[in-house]
């Protein structure tokens, strides 16, 4: 179930002209989620299948990728079929996924050429990002198949003060480096959308200083800082 698109993005896939395609629900309740209207699964498709199917075709040799994004792309059944009739069409197929469902994420990555991973918070201390119960084991499995699987991929983590501290922060950065992560982005808690009066009342920017990213850096091959 579609919930929204960008017609284009040069940002969503490195190096691509891609459109995205928001899929409707997510099982986890982050509060500092930017997309809460796309929490909800029980909700009306903004767009039918066939009108995007018609869509990509218009767009065939103007775009190079489409992505999925959410709400949280593999809570949908039919992810895997929409991924092959986008390459089918031709196109790239990017995915953005929490790592909610790890089986599910290990059938789809031979049909993906790009992933970006969110990794909410230390994996101990996953609940408290997410307000669920073992999601930190899902997401430690999801990071692990992902980085098997050689497929090309970014990991982000959000920072807000409600979920770290520099120090927790700091010990995150080096589990992802020595699981084999090379790609890192930390992204600022940026405000717009946001539903949660508690998480828009901070800012995250003090907890990316440079003494933290100077400490950070060399153990990536990069490292990506995007500010609010």
């Amino acid at each position: 179930m579609v919930g929204g698109i960008t017609p284009l993005t040069t940002t969503d896939f490195p190096g691509a002209l891609a459109a995205v395609l928001f899929c409707q629900g997510c099982p986890w309740r982050c509060g500092y989620c930017h997309n809460p209207h796309l929490i909800p699964r029980e909700a009306e498709p903004a767009l039918a299948w066939a009108d995007i199917l018609a869509f990509l075709e218009r767009r065939r040799g103007l775009l190079d990728a489409v992505v999925f994004s959410g709400g949280e792309p593999t809570l949908q059944s039919g992810l895997a079929e929409a991924a092959s009739e986008v390459r089918r069409l031709g196109f790239k197929v990017g995915l953005h996924t929490a790592g909610n469902y790890p089986d599910r994420l290990r059938d789809l990555l031979p049909l993906l050429d790009w992933v970006g991973l969110d990794i909410k918070a230390p994996f101990e201390a996953y609940e408290r990002a997410t307000g669920v119960p073992g999601s930190g084991e899902r997401a430690r499995k999801s990071l692990a198949l992902l980085l098997e699987s050689g497929v090309a991929c970014e990991v982000r983590t959000t920072v807000h003060p409600l979920i770290f501290g520099t120090e927790a922060l700091f010990s995150l950065a080096g589990e992802l480096a020595a699981a084999g992560v090379r790609d890192y982005a930390l992204q600022e808690f940026r405000p717009q959308g946001c539903a949660d009066e508690a998480y828009r009342a901070q800012a995250a920017g003090p907890l990316l200083d440079e003494g933290l990213l100077r400490r950070i850096e060399g153990r990536f091959e990069r490292l990506c800082v995007r500010r609010a």
